[in-house]
């Protein structure tokens, strides 16, 4: 488990410095709020403003708020005490009062709110594979990390759209590859999943076979038929147009060459000369994608 959780750290380390950095104009970004810890910026759109913190931790997370005109909607709750204070101190100045806490992917310190999941989450949550990977974090990072929430939490079922102070969240399935969590389509512009589209190499904890590859290929490809403008997810904060379809092509180009090579040596030549200076690890995506 304790590999995983090294896999695991890379890999959102990788995501997190392979997005690039996203040229908006001045009206588009109502703020940017930098900390010792983390980075805020919030994004003006059509009924709402979007929130993203990017926490900098090691597993480069990302947590949002959903502000609408009388409450704010927060996803994502970050994971490590130092995170949550500073995520709960910047809620306090929006001075707008919590109306849901979703939880899609990663469970942080949201203990108290009024929680919500996509279906069959919490069942997830409480099984072996999801509560022995917070155990191994648990044994890793200690006191660091924060008490995990206790309260019963709703589940919305795929396929069903809730309004939350006047906006609409679209319960989709995500990639069928990934647990059991869902691909949120925000207002109908942000398009929220497990893992925000970054020009790097994927991780092969998102695509670590073949079956995975055509999963994560479909998803992104059902991303931008959203017509969202903004594409977010708990690693990497947030991309645009651009990184899904670089994505779309990146993963349509490894389809290829897993069809074209033999083995993880000759696959690993192939990608790194389609892709000469991409970051992330090429080689730990072959060995995942060869491995017997």
């Amino acid at each position: 488990m304790k590999k995983v959780l090294f896999a695991m750290m890379a890999a959102a380390l990788m995501v997190s410095c392979g997005n690039k950095t996203q040229q908006t104009t001045q009206n588009e970004v109502a703020e940017v709020e930098d900390s010792l810890t983390g980075a805020f910026t919030a994004y003006d759109l059509d009924g709402f403003k979007l929130h993203v913190y990017n926490t900098n931790d090691v597993m480069g997370d990302a947590s949002y708020i959903i502000e609408g005109q009388d409450s704010l909607i927060v996803m994502e709750y970050p994971l490590f005490k130092v995170n949550a204070a500073e995520f709960a101190a910047y809620i306090e100045k929006l001075g707008k009062p919590i109306e849901i806490d979703i939880t899609d992917y990663h469970l942080g310190g949201s203990d108290k709110l009024p929680l919500t999941m996509p279906e069959g989450m919490s069942a997830f949550i409480e099984g072996p594979i999801y509560s022995g990977m917070m155990k191994s974090f648990a044994d890793q990072f200690g006191d660091t990390m924060v008490e995990l929430p206790t309260q019963k939490a709703a589940e919305v079922p795929f396929g069903q759209t809730q309004k939350w102070n006047g906006v609409d969240f679209d319960f989709q399935h995500g990639a069928a590859s990934d647990f059991p969590g869902a691909s949120i389509i925000i207002g109908k512009q942000v398009y929220y999943t497990h893992w925000t589209p970054a020009e790097a190499h994927i991780s092969p904890l998102q695509a670590g076979n073949a079956a995975a590859v055509d999963a994560e290929l479909a998803e992104a490809q059902k991303a931008l038929a959203s017509g969202a403008k903004y594409f977010i997810g708990g690693h990497g904060g947030l991309a645009e147009k651009a990184q899904v379809e670089f994505k779309i092509a990146y993963l349509t180009k490894v389809k290829e060459l897993l069809a074209a090579n033999k083995d993880a040596a000759a696959f690993t030549e192939a990608l790194k000369a389609a892709y000469p200076e991409l970051p992330g690890d090429a080689d730990a995506l072959a060995q995942a994608l060869y491995k017997k």
